[in-house]
C-alpha cells in the first residue's frame, strides 16, 4: 500500500509580504515629515506660552485676583478682580444660554430632522456661523440689543459670546451622535421604548463624552474673545456681579486695554491679565479631558 507524502503548507494568498525598500523609504521620510511639522507647530506655541508665564506669573497673586483695577493707568499695584469675577460671570451665562439649545440643536439634527430641508439649512447655518468672524457677533448684539435698550451691560457681552458657542455646540453634538451605533437604537425600540426614551437613556449616554467635551472647549474660546466684549459689556473699576445693571469688564478686554497703555504698571497688569485667562482656558480644557475619560469608563470604552 502507497503513502502519500504530506507536501509542505503553501503561504496563504492572504499574508502580506515583506515591505520593499522603497516602502520603507518612503515610510521613514513620511513619519519623519509628520514629526518635523508638528516640531515646527509646537514650537511658536510653547514659546508664546512659555513668554507669557515668564512675564504674567510676576503679577499673579491672590490679591492681584480680588483687589480693584486702578482708575489711572500708570499707578503700579491693584489688580483684575473685576475683569476676572465679569469673565466667569460672562461666560458662564453664555454657556447657560449656549449649550443646552446647542445639544437640542444638534439632537433635532441628528435624531428627528434626516435629510429634511429644515435640516440642511440648520446645519448649513450652523457651519457658516462657525466661520463668521466674531467681531461680527459683536456688531450684530451691539446694533439689536444695546443701541435699542441704550445701555452696555454683561447681558449683552453674555448674548455675543453665547451666539460664538451655539454654532459649535450644535455641530458637537450633532457629530457625537452619529458616531452611536445605530444597533443600540434598534435595540431600544424593539424592547418597546419610544424614540424619546431611547435618546434620553441610550443615545445620549453614549455620546456624553464628546459632548461634554465639544462644550467645555466652546467655553474656553468664549472666554478668551475680545472683539465682541468690546461693543457690548462697556468699562468698569469695581465688582459688578448683576448682568443687567451696570457696565461690567473682562480679562481679555483688560488684555486689550492695559497692553496698548504707554505705562510700564499697566502692560504689566496685562501680562498677569493673560496668564491668569491661560490659566482659565487650561482648567477649562483640563475639565474636558477628564469629564471625557469619565463617561469613557463609564460606558466601558
Amino acid at each position: 500500500m502507497s503513502t502519500i507524502a504530506p507536501t509542505a503548507p503553501q503561504p496563504s494568498r492572504l499574508t502580506p509580504g515583506p515591505k520593499s525598500h522603497r516602502r520603507r523609504i518612503v515610510n521613514v521620510i513620511a513619519t519623519g515629515g509628520i514629526a518635523l511639522t508638528f516640531v515646527i507647530a509646537m514650537v511658536p506655541v510653547v514659546f508664546i506660552i512659555y513668554y507669557v508665564i515668564d512675564r504674567g506669573a510676576a503679577q499673579f497673586s491672590w490679591d492681584f485676583l480680588t483687589q480693584s483695577i486702578p482708575i489711572v493707568d500708570r499707578i503700579p499695584g491693584d489688580g483684575m478682580g473685576p475683569a476676572v469675577v465679569g469673565t466667569l460671570l460672562i461666560t458662564g451665562a453664555a454657556a447657560l444660554m449656549a449649550i443646552p439649545l446647542g445639544v437640542l440643536g444638534g439632537i433635532y439634527l441628528n435624531e428627528y430632522g434626516g435629510t429634511n430641508p429644515l435640516a440642511r439649512l440648520i446645519r448649513f447655518l450652523a457651519e457658516v456661523m462657525t466661520g463668521v468672524p466674531s467681531i461680527v457677533m459683536g456688531l450684530f448684539i451691539y446694533t439689536f440689543v444695546v443701541l435699542k435698550t441704550h445701555e452696555q451691560n454683561g447681558l449683552a457681552g453674555a448674548l455675543a459670546l453665547a451666539c460664538l458657542m451655539l454654532p459649535i455646540v450644535i455641530r458637537t453634538t450633532d457629530q457625537m451622535l452619529s458616531l452611536v451605533p445605530r444597533e443600540l437604537r434598534e435595540g431600544s425600540y424593539a424592547l418597546g421604548s419610544r424614540r424619546a426614551r431611547t435618546i434620553r437613556t441610550v443615545v445620549l449616554p453614549n455620546a456624553a463624552a464628546g459632548i461634554v467635551s465639544g462644550a467645555l472647549l466652546a467655553v474656553a474660546r468664549a472666554a478668551g474673545e475680545t472683539a465682541p466684549l468690546l461693543f457690548t459689556i462697556g468699562f468698569t473699576n469695581e465688582i459688578n456681579t448683576s448682568l443687567t445693571h451696570g457696565t461690567n469688564t473682562a480679562l481679555s478686554v483688560q488684555i486689550f486695554s492695559n497692553a496698548t497703555s504707554p505705562f510700564t504698571s499697566a502692560q504689566d497688569r496685562a501680562w498677569g491679565a493673560a496668564f491668569t485667562l491661560i490659566l482659565i482656558v487650561f482648567v477649562f480644557t483640563i475639565l474636558a479631558r477628564v469629564t471625557t475619560a469619565f463617561f469613557s469608563r463609564r460606558q466601558g470604552v
